[in-house]
């Protein structure tokens, strides 16, 4: 995996909500013709980055059109899994102050654990977990080797 990318209707409002709810920073922003770019990515996983691009294409210049940009939702979305519950809790408190909480915080079956799901500027849902455990099973089913990409 190397990156996801997201069609935005407003760049500079979902920069500033990504750096707001998430632990994404801008890593990279780009321009051209067609409209502008971000690439956002966590500055402590360097060695292994995963990036989140936001694209914003400027009116007349879509070169999708006249296909609809679909949304992450209801189901589909981004999963960021914390350290501790009381982050969920916090996050899905800001976002119900912010009228963007979606769902939660809430505890769901094994292996989803403690959730809360919040909306970006333009609809697409992120999940913020807590005891889902991705990391450990990867590192249970794989070890912590490293392979050559």
């Amino acid at each position: 995996w190397t990156h996801m990318a997201l069609h935005v209707n407003d760049i500079e409002a979902s920069i500033a909500w990504y750096e707001k709810y998430t632990h994404l920073r801008v890593l990279a922003r780009n321009q051209d013709d067609n409209g502008k770019g971000v690439w956002l990515s966590d500055s402590k996983d360097a060695a292994r980055p995963f990036v989140l691009v936001l694209a914003q294409f400027y009116e007349g210049h879509d070169p999708f059109a006249p296909a609809v940009h679909a949304v992450l939702a209801p189901f589909a979305h981004i999963g960021i899994e914390v350290p501790t519950k009381e982050m969920v809790d916090e996050y899905a408190a800001n976002a119900k102050e912010n009228d963007c909480l979606a769902l939660g915080p809430l505890q769901m079956p094994d292996p989803v654990g403690y959730v809360c799901f919040i909306r970006d500027p333009d609809g697409h849902l992120i999940e913020f977990s807590w005891d889902q455990g991705v990391y450990e099973k990867a590192l249970e089913m794989w070890g912590g080797n490293e392979s050559s990409v």
